[in-house]
């Protein structure tokens, strides 16, 4: 069982505050939505669950380890957050093979599949400045998945993408679900978590909200 817990969860930046009294218990098998307008603060929580962001006070629980508490504690989280780090002059197999090597988990023939999965062709020889916007998002999602990690965070995953790219990644949830998978998407559209969640949270202001 995979599983989120945050508790009071606050963040604030040069006095302004960015998350206010979270407490989320979440776990794998489903798949929760936060809706919200830009600003809203859906990024930042993310950015703070999966590490990235230290939380102003309060606590995050990983697989039941707090996290920035334990020493040496990394969690087994893939992300999609906007903006993503992509190195724009290497191809996007040489992206995803560079990222690889932080881990050093996963060898050529699983980023090779990851790609796949979400549609490029992994031998393209484009680099990845070249790439669309929708290309360039597919490759992030390829590398939020091509560890099979416990927990996957999605930050407006479907930006960008075509039909076919939608369809694809509506197809990758479900197999990541039923991988065992805790998943969490944030989007500014209702109607793109009402489709996917199993759960869904509006966030305002900071705040969190069930339901819609």
């Amino acid at each position: 069982m995979n599983t989120i817990v945050t508790e009071n969860l606050n963040k604030s930046v040069k006095g302004k505050v960015i998350l206010d009294q979270i407490n989320l218990s979440l776990q794998s098998g489903n798949v929760y939505g936060f809706v919200g307008k830009n600003g809203s603060g859906k990024t930042m929580l993310f950015r703070v669950i999966c590490g990235l962001v230290r939380p102003t006070s309060g606590n995050v629980y990983v697989n039941e380890k707090e996290l920035y508490k334990e020493k040496n504690f990394r969690p087994n989280i893939g992300v999609v957050i906007e903006n993503g780090g992509l190195y724009p002059e290497f191809t996007g197999l040489k992206n995803l093979q560079f990222l690889a090597k932080v881990n050093n988990k996963i060898g050529l023939s699983e980023i090779k599949d990851a790609i796949l999965r979400v549609g490029p062709d992994p031998e393209d020889k484009r680099i990845v400045k070249k790439y669309s916007l929708g290309m360039r998002q597919r490759l992030t999602i390829a590398q939020a998945i091509m560890e099979k990690p416990d927990i996957i965070l999605l930050d407006e995953p479907t930006n960008g993408l075509d039909e076919s790219g939608i369809q694809l990644f509506h197809q990758l949830i479900k197999e990541e679900v039923e991988r065992g998978a805790l998943i969490a998407i944030a989007s500014h559209s209702k109607e793109e978590i009402s489709l996917l969640c199993t759960h869904r949270y509006t966030m305002k202001n900071g705040r969190v909200h069930e339901g819609e």
